[in-house]
């Protein structure tokens, strides 16, 4: 059967698009969830107004949610699990464990329907996508470890990595300033006379060596005799 969308269908279509789906699907589905209608001849003639009020709706939604969605793409998830030697879980992590971590670490409205995933059976590094809107679906990395086990550490991220690279450069280089002592700093600012270095003449007669001194005064006497 042909139906035409009046609302955005995530993996479907947007609103407007006319779409052959099961008719199981749409009889029992789309219709009933006013998702879409019957594609007849006079729905299709409101497809230019159904896309333009659908464009507007979307517009104000991507940018409500835009900042959910970048927190979200930062965000790192693990789970303990039992698994056999193959890495094969004895169980899974559902959907349902997903959108509980995420509600654990952020404030947000998440639901299980939004989550584009397969239950997880195997441990390891998994990416899962969140459907927030038609236009925004960030993806989040999620970590399955054996139970019992250390948590295993996420690659970090070049920016993350710059910064852990600078932090660790500043704390050596404060590390150096302390270690160096009050006795070398002043004789690296002390410059050692070389060999040809006068040394300075005195520039009074205070300064002037005691002999010269008594020398003069001799000198004195004997001209007033």
């Amino acid at each position: 059967m042909k139906v035409l969308l009046i609302k955005d269908v995530y993996k479907l279509g947007r609103a407007g698009d006319v779409k052959r789906v099961a008719d199981g699907y749409g009889r029992n589905y789309l219709i009933p969830q006013g998702l879409a209608v019957l594609a007849t001849p006079g729905a299709i003639k409101q497809v230019d107004r159904i896309r333009s009020r659908a464009s507007e709706q979307r517009a104000v939604l991507n940018e409500e949610m835009g900042a959910v969605a970048e927190q979200l793409s930062s965000l790192k998830l693990s789970f303990a699990a039992r698994a056999g030697e193959t890495g094969k879980l004895y169980g899974s992590i559902t959907s349902q464990d997903v959108v509980e971590a995420i509600l654990e670490k952020l404030p947000v409205d998440i639901k299980r329907q939004q989550i584009d995933m397969q239950p997880l059976r195997t441990l390891g590094e998994h990416t899962i996508s969140i459907r927030l809107t038609m236009d925004l679906i960030p993806e989040i990395k999620v970590i399955v470890f054996r139970e019992g086990e250390a948590e295993p550490t996420l690659p970090i991220e070049p920016e993350e990595q710059a910064e852990e690279t600078r932090a660790v450069e500043n704390a050596a280089a404060v590390e150096a300033v302390v270690a160096a002592s009050p006795e070398d700093t002043e004789a690296a600012a002390e410059p050692e006379p070389g060999p040809d270095t006068e040394e300075p003449g005195p520039e009074s007669v205070e300064d002037a060596p005691v002999e010269e001194l008594a020398d003069e005064a001799s000198a004195a006497d004997d001209e007033t005799a």
